[in-house]
């Protein structure tokens, strides 16, 4: 994977044009890519499809290595911290995820959330986040745990995806590769399912053994083989209700047995210095949201969008991005919300006549 991304460190290469030049399935190849960004050695630069290029760190990453360490020789990765540094205030800095982006941590009760997951994992405590996509749920997880593998789940997951497959060689034979969920018991590395309830259940549940008292699993795809979790192994889920093929069976809750909702901050929006209008108009739609009158409602993901857009091309660009990036059946609603906030109409952006 690294190979073909160092050949061409300006190309930029879909997850679907990876697995072709590779032979792999579409799921283990995202997955590769994902820890290729987690470590810095790749970086992702869109999203829909999922797009990856080289870093500086590509070539080095490129360079042959042996197969994955079996557990019985594993050593355990170094953990995280276990509390965020203190900023200005006595409030907790921001957090430097691996992609360069800062965190902030928010409120968990009395605790930054951020250490509250370091102490849950800290007593083996399975965590799932649910909420709207946007909302931050894997830029909370990146922030905790330094030491993360991303499964990035699809309906095409594979159990070979988290587990591992035989891959052929150079030589014409065949090795197995370990797959992250063998890579993160061995080396005591948090795992996150990122939209683990758009994975099957039959492939969840080779994970299974995993969360359990048994701490183990079996490669059935390679001699039956028994791999047990190192110390500091942790498995935290995403889930986004709502999100079409997205179930949360009976089988996956019960694994889970703290569940936490994650919501947009919009506080934090306004410090982050956001347009204080389109923070505005966000809040409004969410609490209509709430009570059933819209089914979709900006997340700060999109405020941040928001942001970047005005910047360069003006507010009122963004005003109308904001109302054409709603679900069809909201937009209507959307576009009246943002008219009445800013005192003109305002519809959907859309390309005008020729120059």
């Amino acid at each position: 994977m690294a190979a073909i991304l160092a050949v061409s460190p300006q190309g930029r290469y879909t997850v679907t044009e990876l697995a072709k030049q590779l032979g792999h399935s579409g799921g283990a190849v995202g997955n590769a890519c994902e820890t290729l960004v987690t470590r810095g050695e790749a970086e992702r630069v869109g999203h829909k499809p999922r797009t990856y290029r080289a870093t500086s760190t590509t070539g080095a990453a490129a360079q042959p290595t042996s197969n994955p360490t079996p557990a019985s020789a594993a050593v355990p990765r170094p953990r995280p911290a276990t509390a965020p540094v203190p900023g200005p205030g006595g409030r907790p800095a921001p957090i430097t995820r691996p992609n360069g982006q800062t965190y902030h941590p928010r409120a968990l009760e009395n605790l930054p959330d951020v250490e509250a997951l370091q102490r849950l994992r800290e007593a083996s405590v399975p965590v799932l986040l649910y909420g709207p996509p946007g909302t931050g749920k894997t830029s909370l997880i990146e922030a905790a745990f330094p030491d993360l593998i991303t499964v990035a789940g699809d309906g095409d997951t594979t159990v070979g995806d988290l587990v591992g497959e035989y891959t052929q060689t150079e030589a014409g034979g065949y090795e197995f590769i370990y797959g992250p969920l063998v890579t993160a018991m061995t080396e005591g590395r948090a795992l996150l399912l990122d939209d683990a309830t758009l994975i099957s259940p039959k492939v969840l549940a080779a994970l299974y053994p995993a969360l359990d008292g048994r701490r183990q699993i079996q490669v059935k795809a390679h001699k039956g083989e028994t791999i047990e979790a190192a110390d500091g192994f942790y498995v935290i889920a995403g889930h986004n209700p709502g999100v079409h093929g997205a179930v949360l069976t009976e089988a996956l809750a019960s694994r889970f047995s703290m569940q936490i909702q994650v919501a947009s901050d919009y506080d934090l929006a306004k410090a982050l210095k956001i347009n204080a209008t389109a923070v505005r108009i966000a809040r409004n739609i969410a609490t209509r949201q709430a009570g059933g009158e819209l089914g979709w409602a900006p997340q700060l993901r999109e405020l941040i969008a928001f942001q970047k857009i005005a910047d360069v091309l003006g507010a009122d660009v963004a005003f109308a991005n904001l109302v054409g990036i709603a679900p069809p059946e909201d937009r209507d609603t959307v576009a009246e919300i943002v008219t009445k906030a800013i005192g003109r109409p305002i519809t959907a952006l859309a390309l005008g006549r020729q120059l």
